[in-house]
């Protein structure tokens, strides 16, 4: 019993990381935009922490979680929160078609969790 405790602890854990990790991603993925190519050094700093940070814990969240679906999920939070947040931050068009994407992005990673 201890023992089924400690798997799903587990698998729960490497869920948190995954999603830490999608954090990240979004934030990499935003600090690129104020790098102004790398030639800004504490946004190019913050910026390349973040991806670090990012792939570590991708790396350690598949250590439970199968490869696609991590794949999927992580990089389906960097594109939502990418996208969101350059409607907010940098005025990119807000369509109804982007939203409906958003959307369709969001129910897949989603559905990928709930099949896993």
């Amino acid at each position: 019993m201890a023992d089924d405790f400690g798997q799903t602890a587990s698998y729960v854990m490497s869920w948190i990381l995954l999603i830490i990790a999608g954090l990240f991603e979004i934030g990499w993925a935003i600090g690129l935009k104020y790098t102004e190519g790398f030639t800004r050094l504490v946004p190019s700093t913050l910026t390349v922490a973040a991806m670090v940070f990012s792939i570590v814990l991708l790396g350690v969240a598949l250590r439970e979680l199968p490869v696609g679906t991590a794949y999927a999920v992580w990089t389906g939070i960097g594109t939502v929160g990418a996208a969101v947040l350059g409607m907010v931050l940098f005025n990119d068009p807000a369509t109804i078609g982007r939203l409906v994407a958003i959307g369709l992005i969001v129910s897949g990673i989603v559905g990928l969790k709930l099949l896993s």
